[in-house]
């Protein structure tokens, strides 16, 4: 399986991935990416992080996956999306956007890790 692409920086807004155009907001999982769109599911600050946003990821073969809150931690993450990911034995991950890129990026070269990033509030 190939390896998760790794986030390159991250500031307010603004995030670099390996092997993408820069964007704000990214879905990423072995081998890929792509920006995430939160209109796709109906995402909102709360109830947050919903079960259909990491469908993606699971398809792609992810077994833990990094959810971030956002910089100041807004984003909330949906109970149904936790309890998603632990009924199909995926190790789940939750911290603000810097520490989830932090854990993502350090599992990315040894795990089939994807991850949810918000690079705002």
């Amino acid at each position: 399986m190939a390896d998760s692409p790794k986030v390159l920086a991250i500031s307010w807004g603004r995030m670099q991935v390996e092997g993408l155009p820069e964007g704000k907001d990214f879905k990423l999982w072995p081998g890929g990416g792509r920006p995430w769109d939160w209109n796709e599911t109906g995402t909102r600050h709360k109830p947050g992080i919903q079960p259909a946003d990491v469908e993606e990821l699971l398809e792609h073969g992810a077994t833990t996956i990094v959810l971030s809150r956002g910089m100041d931690l807004v984003l909330q993450v949906d109970p149904a999306t936790t309890e998603l990911l632990r009924e199909r034995d995926v190790e789940v991950r939750v911290a603000g956007t810097e520490e989830a890129v932090r854990i993502y990026n350090e599992l990315a070269g040894s795990t089939p890790v994807g991850g949810l990033f918000h690079s705002t509030c």
